[in-house]
């Protein structure tokens, strides 16, 4: 198969290509000078071009076009010049997705989440697949070979506790930057936001009984969103979102906060992250060399779910466990579904539950390090790129 692949410098965007590669495919980049999702000219002429290339049979020379994530510029020239385009969405939330363009025929759109892939089949979106999110087995496995290589074959920790991830306390705090709600309502969705912290694997947010939707609808009163006309967004969905990520802050600051009294611990964030006392936060950590000597060589790695993750397994979860790290991460519903708890990962069920699964397990150095094992040999079985890629290329996805 012949995949023209529009590279935007995601950080996956390597690895993916490598397993197509390996998987018998030719591979050719592309990429554009992208500023928001109309289609301008000189996108429409460079798509055309490459879209009309043809073969020394005289037709088409490439077969699809790929990206992560969906962008509806591209689907609406591939529509255009009669290209298929599949797109593997790993954000969420990632609002492109209720552009107009959503069903043009050409396109397939892969999701992870299998709450979100339900959702958007009930707003009649046909084009939508869903398929777990993968990782590259062979560059992992070869990089693990040879951090052990460099300790003679045991593994030499450098932290006792480690997460890597957005603490989002930035400008995408957006719950905290509204001026102004009445006392009423925002002691009621404070409230309501305290108690989603303390449980996970549930959304609050949509359980009418806890937040009813006169309570969204008057949240809206006060908080205003741009309409560009391109889209169909569901803006109480929006507004869900912004409180979902304000849960998400909160309850990575506390965890982390309360890891830090117990145990030595790290963060690997973004610059300008407010500091935690007793977390030392190291910076960035590169998704390809940094990152996964990180989850090697730590005793836990946590994974705390963005809250907009419904029940979809994190990419970060599929990380650590394929870098041969021993995670422990708050439950999902597809987490448990593909990995069995005590046995591949640890789940933990409340901030509460983590905090103790982590001294525990920082005292038992052997399951530890079976779990880990276990882990990363479910990941490669089930969630290598060249295990998820003959699906997503060739046969369209899979229901749930």
């Amino acid at each position: 198969m012949r995949i023209l692949y529009y590279d935007w410098d995601e950080f996956n965007g390597e690895d993916c290509r490598d397993a197509m590669r390996r998987l018998g495919h030719q591979v050719d980049v592309f990429k554009l000078d992208m500023h928001g999702f109309d289609l301008t000219q000189e996108m429409d002429e460079k798509i055309r071009g490459l879209c009309e290339k043809k073969g020394d049979d005289g037709r088409k020379f490439y077969d699809l076009l790929f990206s992560f994530d969906f962008f509806p510029n591209i689907s609406e020239a591939c529509q255009k010049y009669e290209m298929s385009y599949v797109s593997w969405v790993f954000d969420c939330p990632h609002y492109t997705l209720d552009s107009h363009v959503t069903n043009n025929p050409v396109n397939r759109i892969f999701v992870f989440d299998s709450v979100l892939y339900k959702k958007m089949l009930g707003k009649g979106v046909s084009t939508v697949r869903y398929s777990p999110l993968g990782v590259n087995d062979k560059r992992l496995t070869e990089l693990c070979k040879s951090l052990d290589e460099e300790t003679e074959g045991e593994i030499i920790y450098e932290h006792d506790v480690s997460f890597l991830g957005n603490l989002y306390d930035n400008e995408f705090n957006f719950y905290d930057q509204v001026g102004f709600l009445p006392p009423e309502l925002k002691g009621y969705t404070d409230a309501i936001i305290k108690a989603q912290e303390q449980v996970f694997g549930q959304d609050f947010f949509t359980v009418e009984s806890i937040y009813p939707q006169e309570k969204l609808k008057e949240l809206r009163k006060y908080i205003n969103f741009e309409n560009s006309g391109n889209y169909e967004i569901d803006y109480d969905n929006v507004m869900i979102d912004i409180l979902r990520k304000k849960v998400t802050v909160n309850e990575r600051y506390d965890i982390l906060a309360e890891m830090g009294k117990r145990f030595d611990t790290v963060l690997y964030t973004m610059p300008g992250t407010k500091p935690i006392d007793g977390v030392c936060n190291l910076g960035i950590a590169s998704y390809t060399e940094k990152m996964p000597r990180v989850f090697h060589r730590s005793k836990v790695n946590l994974n705390i779910t963005l809250r907009s993750i419904i029940s979809g397994v994190p990419l970060r979860v599929l990380d650590i466990l394929a870098a041969g790290g021993f995670l422990i991460t708050n439950y999902q519903a597809e987490i448990a579904e593909f990995f069995e708890d005590g046995t591949d990962l640890v789940m933990a069920y409340t901030p509460d539950d983590m905090i103790q699964k982590t001294a525990y397990y920082l005292e038992h150095d052997e399951e530890r390090k079976q779990i880990a094992l276990n882990g990363q040999r479910k990941v490669f079985e089930k969630f290598a790129y060249t295990k998820l890629l003959p699906i997503i290329l060739d046969e369209g996805g899979t229901e749930v």
